[in-house]
């Protein structure tokens, strides 16, 4: 077998976490490329930028549950990505002690990650429009 692959990483033998792996992040590559576009058109198309203040957004775009859990979900598929990213860097270039402390790490730190996200985006309270 090559040890390039024009395609990209070559799709694992076996099944399991790694096939999954694989597959999620094919899948969050494209559900990244069409949250992202769609936030940038919004952002930058729709509404005029500076106008929006961190106010403008709690007060106006993060009242609408819609909008609420479009933003969590470009938060979290960008989370979970990056870290699926890292660990495959992790398992192919760490052995050992040094991988295993890694990847450890890097569970901690993605596990705050995500937490912190989901409080910050639950935590803001929907205010009835008066």
């Amino acid at each position: 077998m090559a040890l390039y692959s024009r395609a990209g990483r070559p799709k694992p033998q076996g099944g399991g976490l790694e096939l999954a792996s694989w597959y999620f992040m094919r899948l969050s590559g494209v559900a990244l490329f069409v949250l992202a576009l769609g936030h940038f058109s919004l952002e930058h198309f729709l509404f005029d930028p500076s106008q929006e203040t961190s106010a403008w957004i709690f007060n106006q775009r993060w009242n609408s549950l819609f909008w609420r859990s479009f933003d969590w979900l470009l938060l979290m598929m960008v989370v979970l990505h990056a870290f699926l990213g890292m660990r495959t860097i992790t398992m192919d270039y760490l052995k050992g002690g040094r991988r295993t402390l890694a990847l450890y790490t890097l569970y901690l730190v993605g596990a705050v990650i995500f937490v912190m996200g989901t409080i910050v985006v639950l935590s803001v309270p929907l205010t009835m429009p008066s």
